[in-house]
């Protein structure tokens, strides 16, 4: 289509647009000269066949008109041009010897009347006559006006004769015109032209008129039975409006045809619409069958979907042939596993060779199976643990074809049953572990307490004090290892409090770098808005150091240690999949190393206790297992990325301190031994603690009270005994911990002051390893100076 723009100012209209306007006033003009219906009619007739057949009638005959016409003027201009130069060539014999006489004779009036009378002749136009003379004013006369167009000139050599010989003595110039002739050609055209177009244009007419007569009309008519033919109700036969020829015609021939093909369309109507009705009734019948199938597909579906995870069809050779596509959706690669074998494809059959030939086995015979499980690894190559069932296909003649069956993911699975062993084995090693503890700190503690009196007795006495050294040394060496088993045990009290990690990793710094060596490079990268972390200090330091120590004996070559801090925050999304933390906000302190790197056969085995890679007598293997504890108990956890040669990163999650902290961290000052008159009532279950203790007591010179379990020591409350203090154990025969013997007493005496102690507590006295506020704890083994610090802290002096 057209469309109109600006350019330059002016409105500029496309082609396509002016015809449409061309188109518009010409049909407005027609309509205002010849009235709208003859318009319409004339409209119509520009196309039809009578008007194409007009314009090429009157054409053709106009072009042999022009034709004709040409060739007469052209006979009839030859004819005049001819007569013109033979009224020349009689001038050039008739004039010429009376001009050269008169000439000679210088007889000017004369040569004037001889040039009038040549001028008078038909069409000639100017007449001139030269002398040619020596003199100085030769004669040259001229009668009409000399042209330059349509002429026809002549010169002729003018002669007089002296003494028998001639001699040329001027020029006769006779110039004829030819527009005379051009008229009368033009008139005669004129004429020739009106009347052939007269002619040809009432012939035209008279054959368009017949030929509509004729033909036309009846094409119409054709047309209009056509348009409003209809299968349905089909009309009468065709028949033309005229006089019956007395031989068939070509319309007669076309009607005829035209008629036996509706006779044979309406024949194949009816057939076609008993084929329809038919295909109606198979149509309702085939939807009925689709929509049944289309059930029967979606019950087979929905049971496949809730059955298993993937479909998968294999050939004669056992070769996969066929994976739906929810195979890709458990990271597993289609293209990657069609064209093979199940055992090709499988990753543990180097593992379990045997299992897997007789597989192949009940293959090759054709049987059935189920819940053959097998490992593959995905894209990722990390494994996954997948279940099939497979039914062997035969064809109709019975040839094999195949197998075809399900496949179902059971990863998730296996790792949460892997997860949950891992968490009893962790648990079993930790009751071991805590039990163990408990006994040995009972044992700890008659040393530790006794070697302070044998200390004080042979302090002037060297050789007796280096072996009561020694002594003291292993003891606490022992309680060290106690302390570990109890926080992997997470039977250690912890005493949490608000935690600047940033100020807690740079004290921390500053007690490695003697312990690294000088062949460990240091970096701490400290978060700059870290949050407060709820954990217990001290544990949260020990942690530290026996990271940074594990990872200093990775670099024996040296290399750098990085301490970072950071936060983190875990949605439901995103939670790590280890199932050791929930959603929540946390603060994170990363060690790295660019050591060795820790093999991955025994990743998994890194945080058991006792297990070590050091070697003999270089490591007691809870480090680890002491850190993981720990974090745990918090309520944190830990990672471990590593690989082989690139180093390890360990990161330890502290929850973040929420406002409400069980204490606040204070400064540790020296411990000193303080004294004491008041009276206590000692419940310890085991003799030689119980002496020890008492000992002790009766050293600072406090009063006791013995009970050897909670029953005894209520039947003294019972009677009367008079006490400032309960200093009792926490675990303990006979039914009744120290937790329920202290609410008992302070039941009958609420004014009564609690100091426990233990070396196990089990959770008596704390939530998830947390004391709870206003217990007094003194952890075992003690010394007497704590012993006596915590006695005066509990009696409130």
């Amino acid at each position: 289509m057209g469309q109109d723009s600006d350019f330059g100012g002016k409105r500029v209209t496309a082609p396509a647009a002016e015809d449409d306007d061309l188109n518009r006033i010409k049909s407005s003009l027609a309509n205002l000269l010849l009235g709208p219906r003859l318009a319409e009619r004339i409209q119509a007739f520009r196309g039809s066949i009578g008007f194409r057949l007009l314009a090429a009638v009157l054409l053709f005959s106009s072009v042999v008109t022009l034709v004709l016409t040409a060739v007469q003027l052209y006979l009839d201009y030859d004819r005049e041009v001819s007569i013109i130069e033979t009224r020349l060539d009689e001038i050039g014999r008739s004039y010429l010897g009376s001009l050269g006489q008169s000439l000679w004779n210088l007889d000017q009036n004369q040569l004037k009347l001889q040039l009038d009378g040549i001028l008078r002749l038909p069409d000639i136009r100017a007449a001139e006559i030269r002398e040619i003379a020596d003199r100085s004013n030769p004669i040259r006369f001229a009668v009409g006006e000399r042209s330059t167009r349509s002429i026809i000139a002549r010169e002729y050599p003018v002669y007089y004769v002296m003494h028998g010989a001639n001699r040329q003595i001027g020029v006769l110039y006779v110039e004829a015109t030819l527009t005379e002739v051009y008229r009368q050609l033009m008139t005669r055209a004129l004429v020739i032209l009106a009347s052939q177009a007269a002619k040809t244009f009432l012939v035209s007419l008279f054959i368009l008129y017949v030929f509509h007569w004729l033909v036309t009309r009846h094409l119409a008519a054709i047309a209009g039975f056509v348009s409003g033919y209809n299968l349905a109700r089909p009309p009468a036969p065709l028949r033309l409006d005229r006089r019956q020829p007395h031989a068939a015609d070509e319309l007669d021939k076309v009607i005829e045809s035209f008629n036996g093909m509706c006779a044979k369309l309406e024949r194949a109507y009816g057939e076609l619409r008993q084929v329809n009705l038919q295909l109606e009734r198979d149509l309702v019948v085939r939807r009925q069958a689709e929509a049944d199938a289309h059930t029967s597909e979606q019950r087979f579906r929905d049971y496949a979907e809730t059955a298993s995870d993937w479909f998968w069809e294999t050939g004669p050779d056992h070769v996969f042939t066929y994976l739906s596509s929810e195979f890709g959706a458990f990271g597993l690669d289609r293209q990657q596993v069609i064209g093979k074998r199940r055992i090709d494809a499988a990753a543990d059959t180097t593992a379990e060779p045997q299992r897997w030939r007789e597989h192949m086995a009940m293959l090759d015979r054709h049987e059935p199976f189920r819940n053959f499980e097998y490992l593959s690894r995905d894209r990722a190559g990390r494994p996954r643990h997948v279940s099939v069932n497979g039914k062997p296909v035969f064809a109709a003649d019975g040839r094999f074809l195949g197998y075809r069956g399900t496949a179902t993911d059971l990863t998730k699975q296996r790792v949460a049953e892997e997860r949950l062993r891992q968490s009893e084995k962790m648990d079993a090693i930790g009751k071991l572990t805590g039990g163990v503890a408990h006994d040995f700190n009972n044992v700890l503690t008659v040393i530790t307490g006794t070697i302070d009196i044998i200390q004080d007795g042979v302090a002037d006495r060297p050789q007796l004090a280096a072996i009561a050294q020694l002594i003291d040394d292993a003891a606490t060496r022992g309680a060290k290892i106690t302390s570990q088993l109890l926080t992997f045990a997470r039977r250690q009290p912890l005493e949490p409090c608000e935690i600047d990690v940033n100020d807690l990793v740079a004290e921390t710094t500053k007690l490695l770098r003697p312990i690294l060596g000088e062949h460990v490079e240091m970096e701490t990268v400290l978060a700059r808005e870290a949050w407060l972390a709820l954990a217990d200090p001290s544990q949260l330091s020990a942690a530290i150091v026996n990271l940074a120590v594990n990872a200093r004996d990775a670099m024996p070559d040296g290399g750098k240690l990085t301490l970072q801090t950071a936060n983190a925050r875990f949605d439901d999304a995103d939670v790590p999949d280890n199932g050791e933390i929930k959603p929540g906000e946390f603060v994170v302190i990363a060690v790295a190393d660019t050591g060795q790197g820790i093999p991955a056969d025994i990743r998994d085995r890194v945080f058991e206790p006792f297990f070590t890679t050091k070697g003999v007598g270089r490591g007691t293997g809870l480090g680890l297992s002491m850190v993981y504890g720990f974090a745990r108990q918090t309520g944190g956890t830990v990672t471990i990325d590593s690989k082989e040669g690139r180093g390890t990163v360990v990161k330890l999650y502290l929850p973040r301190f929420a406002g409400q902290s069980v204490m606040k961290a204070e400064s540790v000052a020296a411990p000193t031994v303080l004294g004491g008159h008041e009276t206590i009532l000692v419940v310890e279950d085991d003799a030689l603690v119980r002496g020890c203790a008492i000992a002790q007591l009766g050293s600072l010179g406090y009063k006791t009270l013995v009970a050897d379990d909670g029953a005894a020591a209520l039947a003294l409350v019972d009677q009367g005994a008079q006490f400032d203090l309960l200093f009792t154990d926490m675990i303990m025969p006979g039914g009744i911990n120290g937790q329920e013997l202290a609410d008992a007493v302070l039941r009958r005496r609420p004014r009564t002051k609690v100091l426990y102690t233990s070396g196990y507590t089990d959770n008596a006295i704390s939530q998830e390893g947390h004391l709870e506020p206003g217990v007094n704890l003194l952890k075992k083994p003690y010394r007497k100076a704590e012993l006596s610090q915590r006695i005066r802290k509990a009696l409130g002096a």
